[in-house]
């Protein structure tokens, strides 16, 4: 052109520029470059716009600059091009500092420009500041409704967590593209926002909007973060009608939506039907199935992963760890051991801690030791795993001593560190140590920390400490369900049941939804105070909750039921327990015991025997309390050897529970030997001794041991001076009961219960004074209950005081007017007194109101076999020898002292009927069958349901002396040991 002489004008020199940049040759762009100048077209906008596109696509950033600078006029589109140039270079710095000239320079900025300048925003660390001062730029140049400045600015929001100001421009946009929904979608997804995600991609779905890969994957992800799995199923749907399936990453949220829900038939489907799969499909079902426990289908899945030669990620080795230790599966987390090693993973935080918790979990501490003592870094949540490791040996000085040395090098205890160390102190019973943990909590600023919070309300439930508990509860935050159930499980565990319910009810008005503990706890406050109805409904909502196949819960139903007395139910639950442990057969066992089913809980635990299952000392416990109940010494004594084959022996409270045995059994010399023999005593074992001396009659030797107690520094509670009152009451010992009921207050800090007051009123009126009696009921700062009048009526009927004995009828009449013991003392006290007038109305009265008296009953054990006898008995067997015996006896007792109390039979016989034979007691008849049946050496042991009367007293007191046989009789208020024609209660019962 040139040669011809033909002048190039601009678009000359835009084609040349065009085949510069295809050739990509910056050099001739150069050249070119100084030509255009040369010649004068250097003020050209159009071509200074050319040249900085193509400076630009050649990679000369310099030559940008210059151009753009040496520019005499720079239009708004020079300034897009420059500023959307150095954007798609991704240099965030430099379209900053150009939009400020730009604006300086008072450049309306275009829809180009504020596009590029929030990208710019969006990848720089402080480019958020900006951000409001731009979207006002935005709103102010009228450009907001614009989808290609919102987009951006919608995102920008967004990834910086202003999750309210991308919504509100997103709702002020007038038309919402794809890349609108798909903005604010991520945005929710992103910020922890997952409903609120896919209930914009449902509107999405309805306006129409064609849903991309990317926005599958982020509302998958959603699903299954918050655990919607039905709605990611139906997600699924939409994947394959939309032409997604395919897409890797989509396909990856699938894997990982069906491995959480779990369902590893869709999940494995989804993966073997993906085209491409990468290091995330893999890591996704691997954790997915190792989190659920197939250790074995994750390694295999492992092995694969390493064939195809992709790498696992550490999350995945750390998950595939974690199945191997809960499992119990050493060997092949020691394979996966090495395979760390080799990848040089070892030093990684994660596999390192679940390197050091698969050890500990498979009880190789050893190793765990070692491990800790080499790790490559220092951080808490090794030391915290250590804390775990020694807590699971219940080795509370080496879990302090890590304690320390942690504080020690510096690092700061986590929320993870205090629960660690707090179980191992409720574990080994170490409050104290516990309480100063509590301490530096609050120092360390955790006193409000949920997890922490929960494990202290446990620590201080467990040791009774229920009060301090339940103020921790109060000052949280945030509802937590583990720590209202730590609480409820605390006063259920110290039978206050009122009190458990009362919380559990509680937390459900509060909204809490109750976990298996709850519920079981809430089961087991009901089984405590019988309240079979409202145990069956926590049941139901415990079923409703899907805790339908929950051991714990199951145990507590089954508790629940034995308690209640509903044998087969109790029965029914048991059955349907899969894996019965050693609570379940407690729960049965005890239940039957405490209902008063004990043979029902013999026969269960000889049941347990029989199927060689290992009884805990619990279980232990309880067969010897229901031994006890029923005096069956043979099957005691039987468990006894059981429990010292065992090794139980030392155990605390099986000796409690065997003190109880012996001296329920009339084995005074027994409990005491086991009482003596124990290593170490708690206030339950001199509690147990001290009762049975009161119930024995021996009152002075459980006044002695109350003193002895106190002098050891053990403190007595109610339940001892309950004991310590009924003896002195027993032995007549009045002014030394009183003085020990006024040091309850004084001395020991303890409010009187209505069992003391009863006591004191018994031990006052046993005395034989009644109206002190009657006027110390009177001046009670408490109301008086059914059991203080009964006393102050038996006493009455004893010591022939009508007046003060129908006052007492009166009171307690108005309280208990269908208990026929009442009827029954009446009428005794007015025999007693020849008042035969008031006795026979006091029984018509009974007969009009249908109140039947209890009839009475004894038993006696022969050859294995327990025989029972009521009044006049003639049903047995050998009633013929019996009576033919009886009458024997009757004689040579006559013959030595005995004459018949007439009062006492003619109370029993009405008036138009005065044949003695047929009204002959039951304990008479037990103990003649006793005397014909058991050898010379063999003391009679009989039990009976009611008092034992005077007559009867008296008779079996002859009969020891002329049979030469000890007989103890156990009443329904205490032991009388019959010997030589003495009675150990002295004849003050």
């Amino acid at each position: 052109m040139e040669h011809r002489g033909i002048c190039a004008n601009c678009q000359t020199y835009i084609w040349l520029l065009d085949l510069c940049l295809n050739s990509g040759s910056l050099v001739e762009c150069k050249k070119l470059h100084g030509k255009i100048l040369k010649l004068g077209f250097g003020n050209e906008s159009v071509l200074c716009n050319k040249l900085v596109d193509v400076y630009f696509a050649l990679g000369d950033l310099d030559g940008v600059v210059k151009v753009f600078e040496d520019m005499p006029n720079r239009s708004v589109r020079s300034w897009d091009k420059i500023i959307s140039g150095f954007m798609e270079k991704k240099m965030s710095n430099r379209v900053l500092d150009l939009f400020s000239c730009m604006i300086e320079e008072n450049v309306s900025p275009t829809e180009i420009s504020f596009a590029s300048v929030l990208r710019a925003c969006s990848g720089h660390r402080i480019g958020i500041r900006y951000a409001e001062q731009i979207h006002a730029r935005i709103i102010c140049h009228g450009l907001l409704c614009s989808p290609i400045i919102s987009n951006p600015l919608i995102g920008l929001y967004a990834k910086n967590g202003l999750i309210i100001s991308a919504r509100k421009v997103f709702d002020n946009l007038c038309t919402k593209d794809s890349v609108s929904w798909v903005a604010m979608i991520s945005g929710f997804s992103q910020n922890g926002y997952e409903e609120e995600a896919i209930h914009l991609f449902c509107e999405m779905h309805t306006a129409g909007i064609f849903p991309t890969p990317y926005v599958f994957s982020s509302v998958l992800s959603g699903c299954t973060k918050i655990k919607l799995f039905d709605v990611g199923e139906q997600l699924h749907a939409l994947v394959f009608k939309y032409g997604s399936s395919l897409e890797t990453y989509v396909c990856n949220a699938l894997v990982t939506l069906y491995s959480r829900m779990p369902n590893f038939v869709s999940a494995e489907k989804v993966f073997s039907k993906m085209q491409s799969k990468d290091e995330v499909s893999f890591n996704s079902l691997i954790s997915g199935l190792a989190q659920q426990g197939f250790s074995d289908a994750a390694l295999e899945l492992f092995t694969k992963m390493k064939r195809d030669y992709l790498k696992p990620d550490c999350v995945t080795v750390a998950s595939l760890l974690s199945a191997c230790a809960s499992n119990g599966a050493l060997c092949k987390g020691e394979q996966l051991h090495s395979y760390v090693i080799k990848a040089g993973i070892s030093s990684d935080m994660i596999v390192e801690g679940a390197l050091l918790d698969l050890y500990v979990n498979c009880s190789d501490i050893k190793t765990a030791h070692e491990m800790f003592l080499t790790a490559q870094t220092e951080n808490v949540v090794l030391w915290n795993v250590m804390l775990v490791a020694f807590g699971k040996l219940d080795n509370l000085s080496e879990s302090f001593r890590i304690f320390r040395q942690m504080q020690i090098k510096g690092l700061i205890p986590n929320q993870f560190t205090y629960p660690s160390i707090l179980r191992t102190c409720t574990s080994v019973g170490a409050l104290d140590l516990g309480e100063q943990i509590h301490t530096q909590v609050i120092k360390t600023g955790f006193q409000f920390n949920v997890y922490v919070c929960s494990v202290l309300i446990d620590m201080y439930a467990k040791h009774g400490k229920l009060d301090t508990a339940h103020v921790i509860l109060r000052t949280l935050t945030e509802d937590d369900v583990v720590s209202w159930t730590a609480l409820i499980s605390g006063y259920a565990q110290h039978n206050l049941f009122a009190e458990a319910l009362k919380h559990f009810k509680e937390m459900l008005k509060r909204g809490i939804q109750s976990d298996n503990i709850g519920f079981s706890s809430a089961i087991s406050a009901c089984a405590g105070i019988q309240a079979l109805n409202q145990g069956r409904q926590i049941h139901a909502q415990s079923y409703v909750s899907g805790y339908s196949e929950d051991l714990s819960i199951g145990n507590a139903l089954v508790s629940l039921y034995a308690r209640c007395g509903r044998i087969k139910e109790a029965y029914l639950e048991f059955e349907k327990i899969d894996a019965k442990d050693s609570i379940s057969w407690n729960g049965l066992i005890s239940g039957f015991a405490q209902s008063g089913y004990c043979e029902d809980a013999l026969k269960v635990f000889a049941q347990m025997n029989r199927a060689k299952l290992e009884a805990s000392f619990f279980t232990f416990g309880s067969a010897v309390s229901a031994a006890a109940n029923i005096a069956n010494i043979k099957q005691g004594k039987q468990i006894h050897a059981m429990i010292i084959k065992r090794g139980f022996d030392s155990d605390i409270e099986v000796s409690n529970a065997l003190i109880t045995f012996y001296a329920k059994c009339g084995s005074i010399e027994d409990a005491r030997r086991e009482f003596c023999e124990m290593p170490e005593k708690n206030d339950v074992s001199w509690n147990a001794m001290i009762t049975g001396y009161s119930q024995h009659g021996y009152g002075n030797e459980a006044v002695n041991l109350f003193e002895k107690m106190k002098q050891v520094g053990e403190m007595p509670n109610h339940v001892t001076f309950v004991g310590v009152l009924s003896a002195c009451s027993h032995v007549g010992l009045v002014t030394k009961g009183l003085g020990y009921f006024e040091s309850m207050s004084k001395e020991h800090g303890l409010v009187p219960k209505p069992a003391h007051y009863a006591c004191v009123v018994d031990l006052i009126s046993r005395a034989g004074f009644l109206s002190r009696a009657r006027k110390f009921i009177e001046e009670m700062p408490i109301e008086p209950d059914a059991t203080i009048w009964r006393t102050l009526l038996s006493a009455c009927t004893v010591h022939k005081n009508v007046e003060v004995g129908e006052f007492a009828a009166q009171h307690l009449l108005e309280l208990e007017p269908e208990d026929s013991a009442t009827y029954v003392l009446l009428s005794n006290m007015y025999a007693v007194s020849g008042k035969w007038d008031c006795r026979d109305q006091t029984r018509q009265m009974m007969r009009n109101r249908g109140v039947k008296k209890e009839p009475g009953r004894s038993w006696i054990e022969v050859k294995n076999s327990v025989h029972a006898f009521y009044v006049g008995d003639r049903l047995h067997p050998l009633a013929d020898k019996i009576y033919e015996f009886l009458a024997e006896l009757n004689k040579k007792a006559a013959e030595i002292g005995y004459f018949q109390d007439r009062y006492s039979l003619l109370n029993d016989v009405e008036q138009e009927q005065k044949d003695p034979t047929v009204y002959i007691h039951s304990e008479k008849l037990a103990i003649t069958f006793g005397l014909l049946s058991l050898s010379d050496t063999v003391p009679i042991h009989v039990m009976k349901n009611l008092r034992v009367c005077k007559d009867c007293h008296s008779w079996i007191k002859f009969v020891s002396k002329i049979s030469n046989r000890a007989i103890i009789v156990r009443d329904a208020y205490r032991f009388h040991h019959f010997e030589g024609g003495i009675c150990s209660c002295k004849d003050y019962w």
